[in-house]
């Protein structure tokens, strides 16, 4: 009986250092073999940000970025769904594994290169300096020392406004935003032209002013997990094929009325 037993338990063990090591073998596969053979690519995005990441009228999540998301998923061969959250929740869902990558105006920079690698640029952006009509005090980027910015506290435009001597008002909307300006809690405001061109767009009597734009230009990146490089090969191709077919300027075109998808002259 004993030997039965022992035999029992042995015959239990390998069996289960065999599941271990199937399980292993799955956790070796690639992101992009996962995606595939899963048939989705998870992606997070904020669904608050228009013209990027919002809700249409009907209530369908929409946007610049949420078109890119799909068109890359369908070169990839895969459906795309979107977990939505705040931006600040973003990145912390695509270190736990809940979302493949986050498409939503992602900017390089120095703290995120230590985690993840990004594609090739897919839009060319200036920042845009925004201020209540009858500011007359802030009139450039150098004005902002000492004056209440309005803005995201992990945004790259909240760190230039911080680079300026911006007191930083935490926001997490440009409709939030704009309230902020309207009631005197914030004196100005930094963001991408294309975001304030959007809402002046569709609210063309708020009382606001754009005052400066930056020499330089800013790029939107698709960030994957450092080491994912057939991921991020693939992610390239995809955004290259949009670009050569002409796709990632009709994008542009439809949400920002212009093509900010290639290179400008700085």
């Amino acid at each position: 009986m004993k030997k039965i037993i022992s035999l029992l338990l042995v015959g239990l063990i390998l069996l289960s250092g065999c599941a271990k090591t199937e399980g292993t073998q799955d956790e070796s596969k690639d992101q992009l073999t996962k995606i595939k053979e899963a048939g989705v690519m998870i992606v997070g995005t904020e669904g608050t940000y228009s013209p990027n990441s919002y809700h249409d009228d009907n209530g369908d999540l929409v946007g610049f970025d949420v078109d890119v998301a799909r068109a890359i998923g369908e070169h990839l061969g895969v459906e795309v769904e979107f977990f939505e959250a705040e931006w600040d929740s973003l990145f912390a869902a695509m270190d736990s594994g809940r979302v493949d990558t986050v498409i939503n105006e992602v900017e390089y920079s120095e703290d995120r290169a230590q985690k993840y690698d990004f594609s090739s640029p897919y839009t060319y952006v200036r920042g845009a300096l925004l201020v209540p009509q009858d500011n007359t005090d802030i009139n450039g980027f150098e004005d902002l020392e000492g004056k209440r910015c309005a803005q995201n506290l992990t945004s790259s435009w909240g760190a230039l406004a911080q680079s300026y001597g911006a007191e930083l008002v935490s926001v997490d909307s440009v409709y939030q935003t704009m309230e902020l300006l309207a009631t005197g809690r914030a004196d100005a405001t930094l963001n991408a032209q294309t975001a304030f061109g959007d809402y002046l767009k569709n609210h063309p009597d708020e009382p606001v002013k754009i005052v400066a734009y930056t020499d330089s230009t800013t790029s939107s990146l698709v960030p994957v997990k450092k080491g994912e490089s057939a991921f991020l090969e693939a992610i390239d191709a995809a955004l290259e094929e949009m670009r050569q077919s002409g796709e990632l300027k009709e994008i542009s075109e439809c949400y920002f009325g212009m093509d900010v998808t290639e290179a400008v002259d700085e």
